[in-house]
Parts: structure tokens; sequence; C-alpha cells
């Protein structure tokens, strides 16, 4: 197969090759194919991989709000006229840092999935108002590389879980998306690097609570015009699971909007400990698994 690949590449018998084809040609089909494989065929000849830099055809691959992404997470106004739109969504599919307000510096990140394009946003608990978080009884704060932020909260106990959150003014393309809270229940261990049986070895001596009571999951957009809520006991301990808040609808990118998010557990009547909390993670339905287990790497 790959010798007559490559004939078709380079004939001297005066027929027409693939070497042959116009650069404007290579562009159309490229057009069609997703962003991989737009690069895959970049090295099959001068004409392909010319074609793979034309803007037209990353422009349709681009999601329709990213000069807003552009502006807020790249910080520059002039970028989309100086920039290749090749080069605009190579940078924007690395994760990129962005804030909402001053205090929120480092703490919210988003990133275009890279064989889609897609949106997906995800924000640390450091962003979130959490009952109890600067009080070392209960809250502590741990490095962890398997964190994109690099650091998660781990609850001791408590009688009063709240957490809240919230993403302002963000425009998002048009389409349904899910938000899920990343959790852990059991303390992660100093050995982090080991695992026993193909998972990862924690701590699960504080782990209670959790079985007494759901936790409850909620969301809702700008005015409260969508709300959604879940109830889901935490039972899986020693690895990371996302527990789904609910789901949201964007009919215009160019409508920003603001979403709040919260998990509760607080029923007092009994204590609960041994969780840890990461982030929340925002990303269209369609993306589904793939994109959380990315997120658990």
């Amino acid at each position: 197969m790959g010798a007559g690949f490559s004939d078709l590449l380079d004939r001297d018998d005066g027929r027409t090759t693939l070497g042959d084809v116009p650069e404007s040609c290579a562009a159309s089909i490229l057009v069609c194919l997703d962003p991989p494989e737009i690069c895959r065929l970049a090295g099959l000849n001068r004409a392909f991989r010319g074609a793979s830099w034309a803007d037209f055809v990353w422009e349709t691959k681009l999601p329709s709000n990213y000069k807003f992404l552009v502006e807020k997470v790249l910080g520059d106004k002039t970028t989309p006229e100086k920039s290749s739109r090749k080069e605009i969504y190579s940078r924007l599919c690395a994760p990129n840092c962005f804030a909402d307000d001053e205090n929120k510096v480092g703490n919210e990140m988003v990133w275009l999935e890279k064989s889609s394009g897609k949106v997906c946003v995800l924000v640390s608990y450091k962003a979130m108002r959490i009952t109890g978080i600067d009080d070392r009884r209960y809250w502590t704060h741990i490095p962890s590389d398997e964190s994109r932020f690099k650091q998660i909260a781990y609850l001791q106990q408590t009688w009063w879980l709240e957490v809240v959150g919230e993403l302002d003014d963000f425009h998002f393309p048009a389409g349904t998306y899910t938000l899920f809270f990343k959790l852990h229940l059991g303390k992660p261990s100093a050995a982090s690097k080991q695992f026993i049986g193909g998972r990862r070895v924690s701590s699960s001596d504080q782990v209670h609570g959790w079985d007494k009571k759901p936790v409850r999951f909620q969301l809702s957009t700008s005015n409260g015009r969508q709300t959604a809520s879940s109830e889901r006991y935490l039972a899986e301990q020693g690895s990371w699971a996302h527990y789904r808040a609910g789901e949201f609808t964007v009919d215009s990118p160019d409508v920003p909007t603001k979403i709040k998010f919260s998990m509760m557990q607080i029923d007092c009547t009994h204590t609960k400990g041994g969780l840890c909390l990461d982030s929340v993670l925002v990303c269209p339905k369609e993306l589904g698994d793939g994109v959380m287990m990315k997120q658990l790497v």
C-alpha cells in the first residue's frame, strides 16, 4: 500500500498525481476535515502543506466566539488581525487561564477540545465560596499533580457542606452544556505515584457521612431563566469522579451567560468528611466522557 500511495504522489509517466493538485483544491478538501486530519494531510505534499495554513480553512474550525476568547484569554484585541487562524486555533487549544475579576486570577481556565474546537471551561475551587475553607479544623489545601491548578481542597470533617461558585458573563458558542463537580473520596496519599490494581493509593480513614444523605448539586443561568439540580450519594472512593449538576442551553454567542453553581449537604444530624474538591468543569454535552477522561490525567 505504501509503494502504491507513493506512486500517486510522484509518477513519471505523464499522468496526473496528487502532487499536481492545486493548493486551492487541496484547501477545499481540508475544509471538510477535522483539525487532526488537516494536520496529518499537511505532510502529504507542498500543496496540502500550504493549504493547511489557509485562514478560510481554520475559520470554519474556530468556535463562533473565538474573537471573545482571544481578547479575554489571550489579552490582545489585535491578535485576530495579526495572527493566522491556525495559530489562533493552536493557542486556544492550550489550557489558558483567565479571570472574571481580580480575585479569580489564575483560578479559571478555558481551552478548545483539539478534535472538535468545542469550548471547555474549568473553575478551580479557589474561585468558589466554601463554608469554613479558611479554618484548618475543617479544610486543608493540598498540592496535587492530579489537578490542572496544582492544588486541591481536602475536607477533614464538617457538619455543614456548602460550596458556591459563579462564572460571570462568558460568551459560549450556541449549544447545550453540562456542568460537573470533580470530587474524590479519600485523602490522596503522600505516595501518590504508587498504584495498586490500577488505582492510585489514597487514604479513606476519614471518609464518612456520605451514605447518610445525598449531596445536592445545582446550577442556574442569568436571571434564573434556566435551573437544574441533581442529588447523588458520594460512594466512589479512591479515584476522581465527575458529578453532574445539570445542563444549560446557550442560544446566541453574542449574549453573555452568567452561571451560578453549588453543591450542598447541610443536614446537621451527622458529620461528613474525607472529601477532596478540585474544580467545576463546563463542557459541551456532546463531548461527554471524552473530555472528562482527559481531565483525570
